[in-house]
């Protein structure tokens, strides 16, 4: 499968982490699929390369898909309207498997022999090539390269005789993260792996259930949170009402860290704590941490900003908006001759220099990945003339590639896997650098940290993987060619 690479945008987005995806579905509502378009349009930070549909009105599956945002793909009547029935499920994504092309915009449908199958995948299926080649060998024809075709094919060849029983076989045999939602004619399902290393809430709206990757998919149709669906839980919801099952073996949960410090949105509630709040008390400890004397407490715009609140507060140092983001330059305008390319750093982020000049400065970013980042924000405010810039960042150094639904480079491009945090500190150009601890960002969640049993997927910063990693090594390179060479 292929890879595709987020990182070559030359503005200060280009060097983020990017979560491969959110899922949306709801049954037991008119009108179905505009709910679901909503419910995407709150979680298009998940993915904003691609986006799908996929209704079913009692008799017929229908399936729009498209390159792009939501919005101006689902906005409009003409493309709502065929997407009949009262249930539907959507799917917003970033392509960490799988090349960008419409064949892998979720969600992906096949008429098995028990009828339409259509599935949503919000993760990352760490033996998926493995599993792929096995079927290939068996005879299954794959049209996507997503790992996400894999389960259809899984379910597709069970011996297993009901459509759910299939599904469960299928998923047995898969390993790494899932947060899925699959529509099919007995009714509608949702799942997690047993280590709930992605998120995937219920809520209800009138007489409608509803799923979403976070809580604020439920709040943009005014929708109540019930709870989470658990890690190892598979939820089938058909005119029955709302069935749990736990067909997976018992296993302590690992739901990412990750999702408190960037993926999820600010205002989400994930696994009963408000990312906002959490992201305050990782700024806070921050500044316990690793103080400094400043001026001003100046956010990274805009994930940033509820860590440097935290810093701020704590500290005692006045947090300001030194840098101003435009959130009107897409990445379509930036062109590909290099001296354009640079100056449209500055279409999306421009230094306050009125508010900088002559003043020392402490940056709150989320993470450093490659470094390109920092060292663009760096030099942005010397040329705004601040004569000190300390750099804090709210998590540990990501020194490790992540296989679990996030698009890391390979382990060998990250500069904490390069670098010392002295070394990154010059590399950046800062003042000086300092991280928060993995012990302080437990913390900072409410938990002591159990090295010996992590509560939580704090992979990418420990190395410690929770699950077996068949088809990549730990170095983000794929293990396939040696099967190949066997």
């Amino acid at each position: 499968m292929l890879t595709t690479n987020p990182f070559d945008d030359d503005s200060l987005d280009g060097d983020k982490l990017r979560e491969e995806c959110g899922v949306f579905g709801i049954w037991g509502a008119d009108g179905a699929a505009s709910f679901v378009a909503l419910g995407l349009h709150a979680l298009q930070h998940r993915g904003q390369e691609a986006a799908g549909i996929t209704s079913y009105d009692g008799k017929h599956f229908h399936t729009h898909r498209a390159m792009g945002h939501v919005a101006g793909n689902f906005d409009k009547d003409e493309i709502i309207r065929p997407l009949a029935g009262r249930t539907a499920i959507g799917h917003v994504r970033y392509s960490t498997t799988g090349e960008t092309a419409l064949r892998n915009v979720q969600p992906l449908y096949a008429d098995l022999n028990e009828g339409g199958f259509a599935v949503a995948h919000n993760g990352n299926i760490s033996n998926a090539m493995t599993m792929k080649r096995a079927l290939i060998r068996r005879g299954s024809i794959f049209q996507s390269t997503s790992d996400t075709e894999v389960i259809i094919h899984l379910t597709a060849t069970s011996s297993y005789t009901t459509p759910l029983d299939r599904l469960i076989d299928a998923l047995r045999q898969v390993e790494g993260a899932y947060s899925l939602l699959v529509l099919t004619e007995i009714g509608l399902v949702a799942c997690r792996d047993p280590l709930g290393i992605r998120p995937l809430v219920i809520g209800k709206v009138g007489d409608a259930i509803v799923f979403a990757s976070e809580s604020v998919g439920l709040d943009v149709i005014g929708a109540t949170y019930l709870r989470d669906v658990e890690p190892g839980e598979l939820v089938l919801v058909d005119d029955n009402g709302l069935r749990s099952f736990r067909p997976f073996a018992p296993a302590r949960p690992r739901p990412c860290i990750f999702e408190h410090v960037y993926f999820s949105r600010p205002d989400s509630v994930v696994e009963g704590s408000s990312v906002y709040e959490v992201r305050k008390n990782i700024g806070a400890e921050l500044s316990r941490e690793s103080p400094v004397e400043a001026d001003y407490v100046v956010p990274v715009p805009d994930s940033g900003v509820p860590a440097a609140i935290g810093f701020s507060q704590a500290s005692g140092i006045p947090f300001e908006l030194g840098i101003i983001r435009s959130h009107y330059v897409g990445r379509t305008f930036i062109q590909p001759n290099d001296g354009v390319r640079h100056l449209g750093v500055k279409l999306k982020h421009n230094a306050n220099s009125a508010l900088i000049r002559g003043k020392s400065i402490v940056l709150i970013d989320d993470s450093i990945v490659r470094g390109t980042t920092s060292l663009k924000i760096v030099q942005m405010m010397r040329d705004a003339g601040a004569s000190e810039v300390h750099m804090r960042i709210a998590s540990p150094p990501t020194r490790h590639s992540c296989f679990y639904g996030v698009d890391t480079p390979e382990r060998s491009k990250l500069l904490a896997f390069k670098m010392n945090v002295s070394q990154m500190g010059d590399h950046i150009g800062a003042d000086s650098l300092a991280f928060i601890s993995l012990d302080g960002l437990y913390r900072a969640l409410g938990s002591e940290r159990d090295a010996r049993a992590p509560q939580r997927c704090d992979a990418c910063f420990s190395g410690d993987y929770p699950t077996s990693l068949t088809d990549m090594n730990e170095e983000g390179h794929p293990r396939l060619a040696l099967v190949a060479s066997r």
